[in-house]
């Protein structure tokens, strides 16, 4: 990197940080910085709200892996990882009806109230994993953009953005986090803009958009996978369910909806520049918007950067906000079971002070950014009977663990290597990912119906022998 483009990316790196940290709002009382309310107690606006769950979910190992889907696979690849975001109407659509039906004012309150306070320890254990992942998996990206793993500047970049989120995260919390994301929404959306608008001219719009085959190995199989774990994977994530009680549920439920569509169209559009990658030769080596950027030039390169940087930015000070909730609000409430009062923001900064270190050891160990989504996507696959068929029983504790723990149990056999062939569907990358995740949902549903069907049955049979008595 020369004089010149290191003087760029340092720069507007600082510049980030300081802009961001003087335009977030303090929080003043713990309403404001665990949920997002204004100094007067008022709930976050609508619009505010879908910018906000919009921006927050466009990981930038997520906008990365979406090009490099589109460099592998074409246009089915990025349909594949786009599909991901229809994720968030239905747990919208989910949460709206666990708020409506059960009063409930969060998930673990609802999975507590449905199945014991055990599985709502399990369920905790599941969000914190994946908030510990969200933290190395989007540093990571910015740092590749200032240097190479091993590199001193990889590193460097990485640390000092953190530093610059945790500054302003510790400022405001939730209430920081929800501002500021509609910035790095608008500033998201131009960005993008202006590197389609490097890259559609480049190209035949015909051939950027049909490049691809619907077909097992070639990127149907990931795509396939991404409609079961949208019925699981949104509900391990409180960087998005934690926005769903921040509102009126209709007014929610709508955020819901519109940020999912507009994500899917986002992610979509930028797994385009994946397929520019593919069209014109360029080695996209894991990391497809850095390649195509260095090919386009200095400019594109650094509408890329500031592309990761917002989208990390955004996803980087929600879960802190989610760790602080989880670890200084949620999880004493469960511990003691009795219900007080929101601890004070000082608790919930030392989370996030702590996690701001404990999150960045993986960079250091050298990471599948990919692997974050997929593998932690089948783990909690067991999630989707529970949230889908809750309405089918009050109270069932065995139902959540036979279901949960299954899904973990085959997440966790995949992970290490120790699924059988014989369960891939197809002989493609994500054959056996597409086996495990479909057979696992049949699997993990029979489960969560057992210890219904085994009630039922045992009234009816106690049913017939008291006439008998």
């Amino acid at each position: 990197m020369s004089f010149t483009e290191a003087s760029l990316f340092w720069g507007f790196l600082l510049v980030y940080g300081i802009v961001m940290y003087a335009l977030s709002p303090r929080s003043k009382n713990p309403a404001s910085f665990y949920k997002g309310a204004d100094d007067h107690g008022n709930p976050v606006g609508q619009w505010s709200l879908t910018a906000s769950i919009f921006i927050s979910w466009i990981f930038a190992k997520s906008v990365t892996n979406a090009a490099n889907l589109g460099e592998a696979y074409g246009v089915v690849g990025g349909l594949a990882y786009a599909t991901y975001w229809l994720s968030i109407p239905v747990a919208g659509y989910v949460i709206y009806l666990i708020r409506t039906q059960t009063g409930a004012t969060s998930l673990q309150e609802f999975i507590t109230s449905r199945f014991g306070r055990l599985a709502s320890l399990s369920f905790a254990a599941a969000i914190l994993i994946r908030l510990y992942n969200e933290v190395w998996s989007n540093t990571a990206v910015v740092g590749g953009y200032f240097g190479l793993p091993g590199d001193w500047q990889y590193y460097t970049a990485a640390m000092l953005f953190t530093f610059f989120t945790l500054a302003y995260s510790l400022k405001g919390g939730l209430r920081s986090s929800i501002f500021t994301d509609v910035i790095q929404s608008v500033v998201f959306v131009f960005f993008i803009g202006a590197v389609l608008f490097l890259i559609i001219p480049a190209n035949d719009p015909a051939t950027l958009l049909s490049t691809g085959e619907f077909r097992l190995g070639a990127g149907l199989d990931l795509l396939l996978v991404a409609g079961l774990q949208i019925f699981s994977y949104p509900f391990h994530d409180p960087v998005m369910t934690d926005r769903g009680f921040v509102n009126k549920e209709k007014a929610m439920l709508k955020s819901f909806v519109v940020a999912g569509l507009l994500g899917f169209v986002a992610v979509f559009t930028f797994s385009l520049v994946g397929v520019h990658a593919q069209l014109n030769g360029i080695a996209a080596a894991g990391n497809a918007p850095a390649a195509v950027g260095q090919a386009l030039g200095l400019t594109a390169l650094f509408f890329m950067s500031v592309i990761m940087m917002t989208s990390a930015g955004s996803t980087l000070d929600s879960t802190f906000s989610s760790l602080a909730k989880s670890l200084a609000v949620d999880l004493p409430k469960l511990v003691k079971s009795t219900a007080e009062r929101m601890p004070s923001i000082r608790v919930g900064a030392l989370v996030m002070i702590a996690f701001s270190i404990l999150g960045n050891l993986p960079m250091f160990a050298g990471t599948d950014i990919l692997k974050a989504t997929t593998i932690s996507g089948t783990m909690v696959m067991g999630l989707a009977p529970v949230f889908l068929f809750y309405g089918f029983t009050r109270w069932s504790p065995w139902s959540f663990h036979l279901s949960f723990w299954t899904g973990l149990g085959l997440g966790l056999l995949l992970a290490t290597g120790l699924i059988p062939a014989s369960w891939a569907i197809g002989g493609g990358a994500y054959g056996t990912l597409l086996g495990v995740n479909a057979y696992g949902v049949l699997i993990c549903t029979a489960g969560f119906f057992a210890p219904l069907l085994l009630r039922w049955l045992t009234r009816r049979a106690n049913a017939v022998s008291e006439p008998l008595q």
